[in-house]
């Protein structure tokens, strides 16, 4: 491998791995002004993908940044979810826009936000794969060996890990990847049908099989089988026949599957890095954490990871927040990951239980779950990420690190708070018929205005709220926090601890 002559190629972020989540951190990071580079070990785009759900959340951070809708009209709402026979989880009272789980290959998630990522001046080389990482005080080393068979190197103020499961930077950091297999020769095709299926993910299981079936909405299908009975390797041929047989098995029918475009057997895990973050280097996705494909979390766990991770880099490096901002990504989305862990992991028990009177106990128990409206919904809420909310501070605003939900917003302008978040800054949101708080709020917030922007609420509320670029709550308080009320810090304080220090001073 021949070395690279001169010095490094500089970034304040280096990005390894370009798959949704490295491309959604990256267009986040470009827009805010932040030079990224994201190291790829692939070259050329692929049409195949595992992934095939985007949740109702993950939605709402795409349509923060303009793209949720280009997503949509390619896609396929699924608004109910019919799991182990008679069970169906209705997604349809979510609260927001998006009030369903979205069925789109993973491979159109990834143009879309590769096409963004570019658009902001992100670099993206690839055919590199990393082969070293070293970090000081002040930055960090990474040498790569790319498709011409040299070897490149680069320095950079941060890096993040989002290569996937086999995450090279993992492996450079010495981390552990603790956890264990837990489904072994799952298999997956994505097929044509002539008697599909309602427009319903399908999902049961029997003794010694289950069988998933997805809508695209295009014509083709997403069917995921696993026969019980069988030891082969991961790296086995999968035959149509054999997904068609297991699908009759479980299913009843094959619904006339054919002309497969792709076709592939795999093994999961249930695996969590013990922190996210060492030193100037952090993981995300699955770099961080790997789930079973129950439930569809592994994706929209990632691109939420990214979300939180993307604007809290660009204001330390850009605006001059403080260090301490960076651990709060631990802090929140090593509990999510965890979370999601969870929730995947009940579903695939509850499919795979054994004896059988354990299995049928446990889909009687979903079964019913998902016909108490109160159990039903927060089974949605929580699949559907809609209902994560982030830990507060002792003594802080019951609303803070909750969801930001969508509410219509007053006069010329943006109509709702996340057409306002497309602007990726912070956002304090005044109550209506509130003049002299909105005019003390402009004062407060004068000093942060390439940061912060002010908005008025639509609807009635009387609480001042500070929320962050990624539609979470960072700070709250009742009219009366602009002086110190014991309700919450005073809002500067706030805007100080969330995103930097002011530019300008600010009249106390």
């Amino acid at each position: 491998m021949r070395p690279q002559e001169g010095p490094p190629d500089t970034a304040d972020v280096v990005v390894v791995g370009a798959g949704p989540t490295g491309l959604l951190l990256a267009g986040d990071l470009a827009a805010a002004g932040v030079s990224c580079t994201v190291l790829e070990r692939r070259q050329g785009e692929s049409n195949l993908s595992r992934a095939a759900g985007v949740h109702a959340r993950t939605l709402e951070e795409l349509d923060a940044r303009g793209l949720a809708d280009d997503l949509v009209s390619v896609g396929m709402p699924v608004d109910r979810l019919r799991v182990f026979g008679r069970g169906l989880l209705d997604l349809s009272r979510l609260p927001g826009r998006f009030p369903y789980m979205l069925a789109v290959p993973q491979f159109r998630t990834e143009r879309l936000l590769m096409e963004r990522a570019q658009a902001f001046g992100a670099r993206i080389v690839p055919g590199a794969e990393l082969v070293g990482l070293r970090q000081d005080d002040e930055g960090v080393d990474l040498r790569a060996r790319t498709r011409d068979g040299r070897e490149r190197r680069w320095r950079a103020r941060y890096v993040v890990g989002a290569d996937g499961a086999h995450s090279a930077v993992r492996r450079a950091l010495g981390l552990p990847f603790p956890g264990r297999s837990v489904v072994h020769s799952l298999m997956l095709g994505d097929v044509r049908m002539s008697d599909p299926p309602p427009d319903t993910l399908t999902a049961d299981v029997v003794r010694d099989g289950l069988a998933f079936v997805l809508p695209f909405g295009d014509g083709w299908y997403r069917v995921i089988v696993w026969d019980r009975r069988s030891t082969a390797p991961h790296t086995a041929p999968v035959g149509l026949e054999e997904i068609r047989e297991i699908t009759r098995r479980v299913l009843g029918t094959d619904f006339g599957m054919h002309d497969p475009r792709w076709l592939s057997r795999f093994s999961c895990d249930e695996r969590q890095v013990p922190g996210y973050r060492r030193g100037r280097v952090f993981l995300a996705g699955d770099a961080a954490h790997v789930h079973s494909p129950a439930g569809g979390l592994g994706m929209n766990t990632g691109l939420q990871d990214a979300a939180n991770l993307g604007w809290k880099l660009a204001a330390v490096i850009r605006a001059g927040a403080p260090e301490r901002l960076l651990d709060t990504y631990d802090g929140e989305r090593h509990e999510a990951g965890r979370a999601a862990l969870r929730t995947s992991g009940r579903l695939l028990r509850a499919a795979m239980a054994r004896p059988r009177t354990l299995r049928a106990a446990w889909r009687e128990i979903l079964r019913i779950a998902t016909r108490v409206r109160p159990l039903g919904r927060r089974m949605a809420m929580a699949l559907s990420g809609i209902g994560l909310a982030y830990p507060a501070p002792r003594g802080a605003h019951p609303l803070a690190g909750r969801r930001a939900p969508d509410i219509p917003l007053a006069g010329p302008g943006p109509g709702t708070l996340y057409q306002a978040l497309r602007g990726r800054r912070c956002l304090v949101v005044v109550p209506p018929d509130s003049p002299a708080l909105a005019e003390k709020v402009a004062e407060t917030v004068a000093g942060w205005g390439d940061r912060v922007g002010v908005v008025t609420a639509g609807g009635v509320t009387r609480t001042l709220v500070l929320v962050r670029p990624d539609g979470y709550i960072a700070w709250a308080s009742d009219a009366g926090a602009l002086s110190g009320s014991p309700a919450g810090p005073p809002l500067r304080t706030a805007l100080a601890d969330w995103c930097g220090p002011p530019l300008t001073p600010v009249a106390r």
